[in-house]
């Protein structure tokens, strides 16, 4: 307490003298200040309400399951004040707030105001509601630019010539999508529930041609979530290495947005998630395992904030997506078919085979059957409002930005026009929906050759949850023109011109010699016939086409490999090599059949296995045709025993049945859901017999009502994660 004011502590017990020294030495710390309440000078402050449940219900901050004020920015929250006795007349009130390690005002991290009858909206400001018996009903506001995070709030009364500084307590400000002010603001209703409060989704995954989904547990609501989040934010390089200037810069979604893509992955900087595409996860969770961001985030924390073993892009994306709708800023997750990796920012990628069919990792450039990412949406004034609305960030570490793994934001409107010499990381993002491809061939005698370029494969059927329901959701149309429309043309020309002042004019020319190039005589693609099932056997058709009216001799060398869905090869399970010879205009078709004792040891969780022909008729160039089959696992059921009602527990019963000829062993089922349970729920499974069907009963108790997710996985020896995910609506 500054100023003037003291106790005489002398003549006290011990117990009694505590508090008068507390308040000597100015050490409103959080074991003093129970006791000034007990002490209090003939001002002080008796008692503080926060109004909590009226104000998180204003601030859209209820669904929190936390005891702390959460309120959002630019908009006023109530706390009433007790006395010990009323303020005399002249008596003056000031508050100050402050976030950080290093408030300061000049930051903006720090703010001293005094109590008033009015406010300003551009800044701080307290607003005496009312004044009856020694209780202030006083209004706060904060500007809809302030720093998000933990805030103290103190406060100085002026009274006869002396201050005293009183500790009223802490809130945590978040961003204020509701708010036409905040750079968050989002004018939609239903797209606002979808984008910030929901918290639970789908994520979809698996290739062009066998689109798949898995829900994923947000969860950004559940408790100690929001702490950890703000975690986060303080275990980023940046905060470590200038603590004042990054608190000071959390008034802004981009910076929050780039910091947060960087730490949400571990590679610079003890993130969150530890990465890992080789299909070995010793040491770690398998990725398709994770049901949610929960869990991991806790994980995190528990272990002293140790990166959590392990991750691939879409567990990257939905746990990217919690912490920004945890902290206020809509988000979604994005997905993107055939996802172009393109290190050397020539906006193609290259892809090898040798002479036998066999894919070749070479180079650093990939294409992945589906990547995922994160839409963040605010606005962007270093680009201009033209700009502003979804911007893309992505947790994944794929390329290193300003030295460290990091991407985005970049505004998707940005990448549909080809600018790609804006901030951030555009040229990465614009080839991963653009890039062509480029396939090359080694001859036997260990040259290399151009095969064939294709312009049209990357960057398909770019997908996301439809707002209100599970539907999928296409904005490709928001990436990019339409595929060989002559506006896709000129903003791949535009952005490579940008890239390399030189290479357009190669690229128009390279595409003129394509067409000059000789047209193959034959094409050839792989059907699937019957059904693609784990333990079942994969049967293909090789369809080659003659397409002269000469008779042709068809010299085809195949292969199979379990993959990654990246594009990581596994292990080769089949190979096969044939010649055919074609009457003229003639289809024929070759069977393939790979078994289940080829590929049983090699499969991974992805479930993945890649067919590539190579098709040489002599003396003109090779047709590579290749493709990717998704098996798939059998069936988990989950259905709910009983109606579910909040507070009241409910029976949730799982069925599986084995489909192999031999046993099942090391069975485990994990599940999770927000408003459902609490954390999750571990349950081991007794070993299956060949074809034996199994039922296991479990119990979860409902704490929301409205519709909620829950979300299942059962792995043992032989299947790696099976998904299960049921709409359960909980009445109160």
């Amino acid at each position: 307490m500054a100023g003037s004011m003291t106790w005489d502590c002398s003549g006290l017990s011990q117990q009694q003298a505590a508090p008068c020294q507390c308040l000597n030495a100015l050490a409103i710390s959080a074991w003093c200040w129970p006791l000034l309440v007990a002490v209090g000078p003939t001002e002080g402050l008796q008692s503080v309400n926060w109004q909590t449940a009226s104000n998180r219900q204003a601030h859209h901050t209820d669904r929190f399951n936390s005891q702390d004020l959460i309120v959002r920015r630019g908009q006023p929250f109530h706390v009433s004040l007790t006395l010990y006795r009323g303020l005399s007349s002249g008596g003056r009130l000031t508050f100050t707030a402050s976030t950080g390690p290093y408030p300061s005002e000049s930051a903006k991290t720090k703010a001293v105001f005094p109590l008033s009858n009015g406010t300003s909206s551009s800044d701080w400001g307290a607003q005496l509601v009312s004044n009856r018996d020694n209780v202030l009903n006083i209004s706060i506001l904060s500007p809809a630019n302030a720093p998000i995070g933990r805030y103290t709030l103190d406060m100085q009364i002026s009274s006869q010539g002396s201050d005293s500084t009183l500790k009223v307590g802490t809130f945590i400000l978040l961003f204020n999508p509701w708010l036409q002010a905040d750079g968050v603001f989002m004018s939609n209703h239903a797209e606002r529930e979808e984008y910030v409060q929901e918290d639970a989704g789908i994520i979809f995954v698996g290739s062009t041609n066998r689109i798949g989904m898995i829900g994923w547990n947000y969860g950004q609501f559940e408790e100690g979530i929001l702490n950890i989040c703000l975690s986060v934010l303080d275990n980023s390089l940046n905060f470590r290495r200038d603590p004042a200037t990054d608190v000071a810069r959390r008034n802004d979604p981009i910076y929050i947005g780039r910091v947060l893509s960087a730490m949400v992955n571990s590679n610079d900087d003890n993130g969150v998630l530890a990465g890992n595409w080789s299909g070995s996860y010793t040491g770690g969770r398998d990725p398709r395992n994770w049901n949610g961001s929960v869990e991991i985030l806790k994980e995190w924390q528990r272990s002293g904030f140790r990166p959590v073993r392990y991750g691939q892009c879409w567990v990257f994306a939905g746990t990217l997506n919690t912490v920004l709708r945890c902290l206020g800023i809509p988000s979604r997750v994005i997905t993107n078919f055939n996802s172009a990796h393109d290190t050397d920012r020539n906006l193609s990628v290259d892809v090898y085979y040798d002479p036998l069919g066999r894919p070749i990792d070479k180079g650093s450039d990939s294409v992945w059957n589906f990547h995922v990412w994160n839409e963040a949406w605010f606005v962007r004034p270093d680009l201009g409002p033209s700009y502003n609305g979804w911007q893309v960030l992505d947790a994944t570490p794929q390329e290193r930005s300003q030295g460290v793994f990091q991407c985005g934001p970049a505004s998707v409107i940005a990448i549909r026009e080809g600018n790609v010499d804006w901030d951030f990381d555009m040229p990465f993002i614009f080839a991963e929906v653009n890039a062509d491809r480029i396939t090359w061939i080694y001859e036997s005698n260990g040259a290399l050759k151009k095969n064939s370029s294709d312009t049209h494969s990357v960057g398909k059927y770019i997908s996301t949850k439809a707002v209100g329901s599970n539907s999928r959701m296409d904005v490709t149309e928001k990436y990019k023109y339409p595929e060989g429309s002559s506006q896709e043309r000129q903003v791949f020309e535009k952005a490579l011109g940008k890239l390399k002042p030189r290479a357009s004019f190669s690229a128009t020319s390279a595409s003129r010699l394509a067409r000059e190039e000789r047209e193959p005589s034959i094409s050839g693609r792989f059907k699937i016939t019957g059904v693609l099932e784990v333990g079942k056997e994969v049967n293909l058709i090789l369809m080659l086409k003659n397409l002269t009216s000469d008779t042709k001799t068809v010299t085809v060398n195949m292969t199979a490999w379990t993959i990654v869905y990246n594009g990581t090869l596994v292990h080769e399970v089949w190979k096969d090599s044939v010649t055919k010879s074609l009457n003229p205009e003639e289809e024929i078709e070759h069977p393939v059949k790979i078994t289940y004792a080829q590929y049983e040891k090699y499969l991974k969780a992805d479930n993945m296995i890649r067919t590539t022909a190579v098709c040489q008729v002599t003396d003109e160039p090779e047709v590579v045709v290749e493709r990717d089959v998704i098996l798939d696992n059998p069936t988990l059921t989950l259905e709910v025993l009983d109606e579910a009602r909040v507070q009241k527990p409910v029976n949730v019963q799982m069925l599986f049945s084995n489909p192999l000829d031999e046993p099942v062993k090391d069975c485990v089922l994990m599940v999770e859901g927000s408003g459902l349970l609490l954390g999750s729920l571990k349950i081991d499974v007794p070993a299956l017999r060949p074809k034996e069907r199994s039922r296991v009963r479990f119990e979860i108790l409902p704490t929301r009502s409205g519709t909620k997710q829950l979300l299942a996985n059962f792995s043992c020896n032989k299947f790696p994660a099976i998904k299960a995910m049921l709409s359960v609506d909980v009445a109160e």
